[in-house]
């Protein structure tokens, strides 16, 4: 069976979590706590895509607010 992490053919999420780090997931696997779809389902391709131009401080959250960085 292969990984469907690493699946280019199947259908993917995009999940963020508190501290605005993203993930890929898988579509057909429950969403786990602590984290919320904000794209897809999609190609794996697009939901890197979308990863790529809305997640473009690495940075946690918590970490932005302390230094006192606007998010980016």
């Amino acid at each position: 069976m292969a990984n469907p992490f690493d699946d280019d053919e199947g259908s993917c999420l995009v999940l963020v979590n508190d501290e605005n780090q993203h993930s890929l997931w898988p579509a057909f696997s429950a969403v786990p706590a602590g984290w919320r779809v904000v794209y897809g389902q999609e190609t794996r391709k697009n939901c890197l895509e979308y990863v790529s131009a809305h997640w473009t401080d690495m940075r946690p959250a918590g970490l932005i607010r302390a230094m006192g960085d606007e998010p980016r």
